[in-house]
């Protein structure tokens, strides 16, 4: 009897930390699924400047748009360091066209950190030389997020190539994608970078390569980088990641795009549904829940929408004219995200533009149910929003976090100062916020 009670409590404490450990991953950008939302308390105030419930704050040299990803106690970030003193990147609110001018001698480097202490754990060299592809001023040479699944750490950077580390920073494979030079459609002459996070999806890495020609989205073996299959996209670049749903009856891969959005079988690559939108610049990531997919972007504000697709449609989606729904289509609305991807927690959906206006629509029905302005006149945001605790997290380029209150009504609760710009979105793991600055990481919860 001594014996069975003993394996049972073995059992037992082992889904115990198997359920803490759950809780403390964060693999990819916006975490699983890139939903935003992670479980449990979060800080509600800190300051970065002051330190006040800042657990650690490291520095990373160079610079990166790049979110951190968290499994476990292990923290992954990416950086492009710049052999050019004077290199630099544009915040605050723009429409410039411009590359930037920095093509010198680059570094591109992976770290993990340790999540309690924030320790540089190891740090690799994934690329070195001048850049294949120029950046938008406003951009990065590090823009996409690495993923992981605790034992594989995959870190894109674009034209310089796709890399698969183990956990202990050991080199597994690499593959070199070709140039994937992002611009606008518009203006051939515009070279703006590249952006599209990867993501990992059972035994596959799968990337999206929008570009500006010979587009593609395919999926390679995490054991050995092989090819396991890639299809063609007739698309104009974009700079948003790709999103898996695990649906009742199927599996979803969703990729937003000029021309389309579309979902394909993501063990195979082939298209299961297409829906025409013809805005472009796209950037946000589709994001699902409650049985819907939510897709928006693009550059113009009068042309943009924002769908709530059905999961697990199939074939051509339209809209008739002057109509908001159809078959495969629960809503559409026209408050869409340009930068910006948006966030469901619970009941809503909140989409947030580049100026800080934030609508919320009740996400089954897509009923507006506020319109606020967060943050002041002239501020900028580029990270994404993310939630935990009953709160939304929303990061300027000024360096300042703004939280509001989850639920119906608008509330603000706290803005926090970081110190320094913020433009990569921030991730939360076992309690704990972790954000990217311009220049340093910061591990933020409260001091019991």
């Amino acid at each position: 009897m001594r014996n069975t009670w003993a394996v049972c409590l073995t059992i037992l404490m082992a889904g115990v930390l198997a359920g803490t450990a759950r809780a403390q991953h964060w693999p990819s950008f916006r975490g699983p699924h890139a939903s935003g939302v992670a479980e449990g308390p979060t800080p509600l105030t800190f300051d970065g400047e002051k330190m006040v419930n800042v657990a650690w704050r490291t520095e990373i040299p160079g610079f990166g748009h790049s979110s951190p990803v968290v499994w476990g106690d292990q923290v992954f970030v990416t950086t492009a360091v710049s052999s050019d003193a004077r290199a630099n990147f544009e915040r605050g609110p723009s429409q410039s066209m411009d590359s930037s001018p920095d093509a010198s001698r680059h570094i591109w480097r992976v770290y993990c950190l340790d999540r309690q202490t924030g320790r540089i754990v190891w740090d690799r060299t994934a690329s070195e030389g001048a850049p294949r592809a120029r950046r938008h001023v406003r951009a990065s040479y590090a823009n996409p997020t690495p993923a992981t699944d605790g034992r594989h750490v995959v870190a894109f950077f674009g034209s310089e190539g796709l890399y698969c580390y183990d956990t202990k920073g050991r080199l597994i494979w690499r593959q070199d994608l070709g140039l994937l030079d992002g611009g606008y459609s518009s203006a051939p002459d515009a070279h703006w970078g590249f952006a599209s996070s990867p993501i990992i999806y059972r035994d596959l890495v799968i990337v999206q390569c929008d570009t500006q020609k010979d587009s593609f989205i395919a999926a390679y073996r995490l054991s050995d980088g092989k090819m396991a299959w890639r299809t063609p996209r007739d698309e104009d670049t974009s700079w948003s990641s790709p999103t898996i749903y695990e649906g009742p009856g199927r599996v979803e891969l969703i990729a937003s795009g000029t021309r389309f959005y579309r979902g394909y079988d993501p063990e195979t690559g082939k298209e299961l549904w297409r829906l025409a939108d013809g805005s472009d610049v796209k950037i946000p990531t589709p994001v699902a829940a409650h049985g819907l997919i939510y897709l928006g972007g693009g550059n113009s504000h009068k042309r943009r929408a924002f769908y709530a697709v059905r999961a697990g449609a199939s074939g051509e989606l339209s809209l008739p004219e002057g109509q908001d729904s159809a078959p495969g289509i629960a809503w559409r609305r026209r408050a869409s995200p340009h930068l910006l991807t948006p966030i469901v927690y619970g009941d809503y959906v909140y989409v947030c533009a580049d100026n800080g206006v934030l609508t919320q629509y009740h996400a089954k029905t897509g009923e507006q149910m506020y319109v606020e302005r967060i943050g002041g006149k002239g501020t900028a945001f580029t990270a994404s929003p993310v939630a935990a605790g009953g709160k939304l997290y929303f990061s300027s380029e000024d360096g300042e976090v703004l939280v509001v209150k989850a639920g119906p009504a608008y509330e603000l609760l706290a803005r926090n100062p970081v110190g320094e710009a913020v433009m990569a979105t921030p991730a939360i793991a076992g309690g704990m916020l972790i954000i990217r600055g311009e220049r340093h990481v910061y591990g933020i919860r409260e001091r019991g």
